[in-house]
């Protein structure tokens, strides 16, 4: 295992890492109070290519490595969880298109998603979270078209998306094993995502309910086959994780740093805290846990694209292990500044409130360990 960066990701780390300094670090804590996504932002960095790092070159994108996603997404998160989060979105909605779409479905779609325009994966619905197979939206087949139906929750983008990957399932009395995803056009009748949810963290993000009423899509918009959505979803994700993971790591990092500053300068019995044990040693668990997960992160993203089988594993690892630690290295960051760290005029509680979603989105902490545990009762870990 070479862990090595080349001089390609190397160069990519340092462009995301300047430029989250210099355009999100100002406006992070703006956008957290004013509960808004930077709209205008997002697309500019959509177009710089910061959702299209791994996507192909013929389609737009940088044609890099999933380790160079990761790299990228840990400096965004660092920045702001909440602005990473919109474009970490956009690539998560073009991995279906990407495993399952045609040639003609990626040659149409994809060069909008690397040049500005925003996705939206829509799988998540109220009664259907975790248990995928609850999911209840219909796509009933109309001629050569398909007409669908359902309530869509938790969308990230979903506001301001110029497509959408909509999972429905297209037989309700097969249920889940006719699970299909389809691409719906913003503007298409019968599409409402005008109503946003008012979140504990990660603000600057837009989260919506996305509502289907009749909105008829071609034939033509379903990606791979009918009924193969169970397994696209599962492979998305299995790429997607190890991202959020690096999203925890780079969040986890901005709360380590920023109680190390504040560490250096507090004066407590005579002498800077970070000359105080108990300080030291939550400094030194942060700094451990956040380079262990930064390590099963880059180990993971390293083993996508080279057909390993039990893949899903060890992105249930990354994810469910980064996630974890983003919560407890933000409550000790947090307990490091004290009363300070608990008031608006440090960020440690927005640090806080944003990791708390680490735990959720994209499969629980508790998901990710069944995914481990039924690998590991199938023997293949």
């Amino acid at each position: 295992m070479n862990f090595e960066m080349t001089t390609e990701q190397l160069a990519m780390q340092k462009m995301a890492r300047d430029y989250a300094e210099k355009e999100i670090v100002p406006i992070a804590a703006e956008y957290d109070e004013k509960e808004e996504m930077p709209v205008d932002l997002i697309r500019k960095m959509v177009a710089e290519g910061f959702s299209s790092v791994s996507v192909p070159e013929e389609y737009g994108g940088a044609g890099m490595d999933e380790v160079t996603v990761c790299l990228v997404t840990e400096e965004l998160g660092r920045g702001c969880a909440g602005i990473a989060t919109g474009i970490g979105a956009n690539s998560l909605a073009m991995l279906p298109i990407q495993l399952a779409g045609t040639e003609e479905q990626k040659k149409k779609y994809l060069p909008d998603l690397c040049n500005g325009k925003l996705a939206s994966f829509c799988l998540t619905e109220p009664n259907a979270g975790s248990d995928v197979s609850s999911i209840s939206t219909t796509a009933s087949k109309d001629g050569s078209d398909y007409i669908i139906n359902g309530t869509k929750c938790f969308i990230t983008n979903g506001t301001y998306a110029d497509y959408y990957v909509v999972f429905a399932i297209v037989d309700p009395k097969r249920g889940a094993r006719t699970l299909t995803p389809f691409i719906v056009e913003k503007g298409a009748k019968g599409l409402d995502a005008s109503r946003k949810e008012k979140k504990m963290g990660i603000r600057a993000s837009n989260t919506a309910v996305v509502v289907f009423d009749n909105v008829r899509v071609p034939g033509e918009n379903i990606l791979g086959n009918p009924g193969g959505g169970f397994r696209v979803a599962m492979e998305t994700f299995d790429i997607s994780r190890p991202m959020i993971a690096s999203l925890a790591v780079g969040l986890s990092r901005a709360a380590y740093e920023a109680a190390v500053k504040y560490a250096r300068e507090r004066i407590q019995f005579g002498k800077p805290i970070i000359q105080q044990q108990a300080i030291q040693f939550m400094l030194a668990d942060m700094a451990m846990e956040i380079e262990a997960a930064r390590s099963l992160v880059l180990s993971t993203a390293g083993k996508i694209g080279k057909g390993v089988k039990n893949l899903s594993a060890y992105s249930a690892m990354a994810k469910g292990y980064a996630g974890d630690m983003a919560m407890r290295v933000t409550v000790d960051a947090l307990q490091v500044l004290g009363g300070y760290g608990y008031t608006r005029e440090y960020p440690l509680e927005k640090y806080m409130r944003d990791a708390k979603i680490m735990q959720i989105y994209e499969g629980t902490s508790q998901i990710q360990r069944l995914v481990i545990a039924n690998n590991i009762i199938n023997g293949r870990i």
